[in-house]
């Protein structure tokens, strides 16, 4: 019998606990979105007047919101990179260095000083800093949704892929209550000149929890037999585009709607109520905390949904609903009331977690074991290049040319790419992995 066959027929490898399973995919995005919304967050307040030249605080915004967007462009490259380790050398040792980058990327952006203490070379360490932000996001969801799809029973899929969709829920959370807490202990002079940094700083601390958490997983069971039957290929990204691009396409279409909904529910409007509406900072962040418990109760609903009745009928009607809430941006936000605005940042986040869950299971089942990583992670991020990195760029934009109207329907027209992009796709409930 040859070293292969024996190989082959050998114990499978040691099999994750569902708990340990759930922990450590949830565990990483939480860690890793944290840090990338506390970016996000700061680059709503802060970010323009610490980092670029004084100005109009319309430059300086449009500036802050710029490098806010190059993330999401790292992100298909982070997606490629770590994709193709994650195909290669396995899923768990990958999860491991893309949490590593992100956090020392975060940290590195809390001790930068700002334009007035070294000139022209602050923006650009930032911007730098802010690539690498998505590079290491760029492999974190698609190696989380692999860890949790991969080890989950038949037909619980979509419930264990929405441990990771909880991540962002959670994150956002505590990078917001954050920034709520230090708004209320700290005065506008003390959080401008040192207390928006603290956040990027206790990133350092998180990532050390999750490197703990991650670090005492197993391989894949399903990365593990591919690897038995030797069914890995040398350039994983080359043969994705080469034999699985509808597929990607049709992935990232279906997630921009994803994107849409949170980042101009979050970042453009938490702008747009602090300098617009006139909202304090510290209101307004206790707003998006109150309305992300809505993301997070729709997550595990959602998934629960598309294990019993499919993928694609949960998106179709999550994607309708979507298109309608685009309408109610402008009557909810300017009607004067904290109501309304509440009201709407609910129906955005809530409708956010209703369409971003089942995409912890459906992205991972439209691609093979050998490419999985990869073309889970590239059609993830290539979704955020449509849907977000321009996003609240563009709604500032034209916010100032035709009012929040013209916003609503940004958020709608993303709707309608991913409505058809799910309806072009089949249905994956019950594909083998």
């Amino acid at each position: 019998m040859t070293t292969s066959s024996t190989y082959a027929e050998a114990p499978a490898a040691p099999v994750n606990s569902p708990a340990r399973v759930a922990t450590a995919s949830f565990i990483g995005t939480a860690i890793e979105f944290y840090d990338f919304y506390v970016y996000a967050t700061a680059a709503a307040l802060v970010i323009g007047p610490v980092f670029f030249p004084s100005g109009s605080g319309t430059a300086q915004m449009l500036a802050a919101f710029l490098t806010f967007g190059i993330a999401f462009l790292a992100r298909p490259l982070g997606s490629a990179l770590f994709g193709h380790f994650g195909d290669r050398i396995g899923r768990k040792s990958t999860l491991v260095a893309s949490l590593l980058l992100m956090g020392v990327s975060t940290t590195a952006i809390g001790v930068l000083p700002g334009y007035d203490s070294i000139g022209v070379w602050a923006p650009v360490i930032l911007c730098l800093l802010r690539f690498g932000q998505g590079l290491g996001l760029g492999g974190e969801w698609g190696g989380a949704a692999l860890l949790a799809t991969e080890n989950a029973p038949q037909g619980k899929r979509a419930w264990f892929g929405m441990f990771p969709q909880l991540g962002p829920s959670i994150g956002f959370l505590a990078a917001n209550g954050l920034f709520l807490t230090l708004a209320l202990v700290l005065s506008d002079e003390q959080f401008r000149a040192w207390g928006w940094r603290i956040p990027f700083l206790l990133s350092a601390a998180l990532v050390l929890v999750g490197l703990y958490v991650r670090l005492k997983l197993e391989e894949s069971p399903v990365f593990a037999k591919a690897v038995a039957r030797q069914e890995r290929v040398k350039m994983p990204v080359v043969d994705l585009f080469a034999r699985h691009w509808r597929p990607t396409l049709l992935g990232a279409a279906a997630m921009v709607v994803c994107y849409a909904l949170f980042y101009i529910s979050t970042v453009f409007s938490l702008s747009y109520g602090v300098t617009t509406l006139g909202y304090s900072r510290e209101t307004f962040l206790g707003l998006l905390c109150f309305a992300v418990v809505f993301m997070a109760l729709a997550t595990p609903l959602s998934a629960w949904l598309s294990d019993r009745y499919g993928r694609k009928p949960v998106l179709v009607v999550g994607g309708l609903l979507a298109v309608l809430s685009g309408f109610t941006m402008e009557p909810l936000l300017t009607s004067g009331s904290t109501a309304g605005v509440a009201l709407f940042l609910a129906i955005e986040l809530f409708l956010m977690g209703v369409t971003f869950a089942p995409m912890g299971a459906l992205l991972p089942e439209l691609f093979p074991t050998h490419v999985r990583y990869t073309g889970a992670s590239a059609a993830y991020n290539l979704g955020g290049i449509v849907g977000a990195s321009a996003a609240p760029f563009f709604a500032q934009k034209l916010v100032s040319m035709g009012g929040l109207s013209w916003v609503g329907g940004y958020v709608s027209a993303a709707a309608v790419i991913s409505l058809l992009a799910v309806l072009s796709l089949k249905e994956t409930r019950n594909t083998a992995l």
